[in-house]
């Protein structure tokens, strides 16, 4: 599946409206019907024509920024809300740094530059996880100024060598996710993890939540740029976020999560759309795979999935699984 840029032309048919932004539609390719055992990743298990048709009635001035998700983009009307903050949320392992790697992939091949801030890992393993994992060469695009990684572990430590808390004041640390942003003149910008930025010797849990809003109010001032902020759920725990406000300064939140099917117990990776402000989107699960090349795939609707599933059993075969 890709993306293909549509002509200047088109979106200035009418003279007296000035066009604002350019619309990016998705070349969907071909969705089939799943059945029996044959797995194929180039197929979807269940018909999405009642998604991506509705993205034919996008006006041409949208204000989105598409995910690269096609599935998921559809869903959403073409993609996130410009200019807001999202939070992606969900245990370790389940995709949250490659979900962000995608949504800045798919803004650089339509033009629009992003940032990648590594707060708890190194860059070079960012990108040598990415190309390996994936086939996707950051460098490359790093080299073009399409997508910039930056190392912000540096900044700041939990502890110094000598085991005494740093007193680094995480504003500090703001103030230079601004400036990059500005520099750089980032259209999208990812930052994996939050909750390290916020850590930084501060006891005073109410203080760190009001540092957390000023830093997202001030992303949102600039009204071009979509932000992605992740953030790790302890294994087990239900809540959505580490220190319970994330979800509520968001414009959307995107959980990731585990689902045990109950027959055969299979494992499924389950994306819940739990938030989205200023949008009819209502709660659903969506369940999801990562394939090389592609990233995040996702399959159906939880429900969809669950019943086709459940119906193969009936029919003596077990559809949902590879050969």
């Amino acid at each position: 599946m890709s993306l293909r840029r549509e002509g200047s032309n088109a979106a200035t048919a009418d003279s007296q409206q000035p066009q604002q932004y350019e619309y990016y539609p998705y070349d969907y390719g071909n969705y089939y019907t799943y059945g029996g055992n044959n797995y194929s990743s180039q197929t979807y298990p269940f018909d999405v024509t009642q998604y991506y048709t509705a993205q034919l009635q996008y006006s041409l001035y949208a204000n989105k920024a598409p995910t690269g998700i096609a599935y998921l983009d559809a869903l959403l009307y073409g993609g996130l809300k410009r200019g807001e903050v999202y939070l992606v949320a969900g245990e370790a392992g389940l995709g949250k740094t490659i979900f962000s790697l995608k949504f800045l992939k798919t803004g650089a091949d339509i033009g629009e530059p992003g940032i990648y801030i590594s707060v708890d890992e190194p860059s070079e393993d960012v990108k040598r996880g990415a190309y390996e994992a994936l086939g996707w060469d950051l460098d490359a695009y790093e080299k073009q100024g399409r997508v910039i990684i930056y190392d912000f572990r540096t900044h700041f430590k939990l502890y110094s060598k000598e085991g005494a808390a740093l007193t680094l004041d995480p504003r500090d640390v703001a103030k230079m996710i601004i400036d990059v942003i500005q520099r750089n003149k980032a259209k999208r910008v990812v930052i994996d993890p939050i909750a390290p930025l916020l850590i930084t010797g501060h006891q005073d849990i109410l203080w760190v939540r009001e540092y957390l809003r000023e830093l997202v109010f001030q992303l949102k001032r600039y009204k071009d740029t979509t932000t992605l902020l992740t953030s790790e759920i302890p294994t087990g725990e239900s809540k959505v976020s580490r220190f319970g406000v994330e979800e509520y300064l968001a414009g959307g939140v995107l959980m990731l999560q585990l689902f045990e099917e109950p027959i055969m117990h299979q494992i499924f990776r389950v994306m819940y759309i739990r938030k989205m402000r200023w949008m009819p989107i209502p709660p659903v699960k969506l369940v999801y795979e990562i394939q090389r090349g592609e990233g995040i795939v996702i399959r159906g609707l939880l429900p969809d999935v669950l019943r086709y599933i459940q119906q193969g059993y009936q029919y003596g075969y077990y559809p949902y699984t590879t050969q």
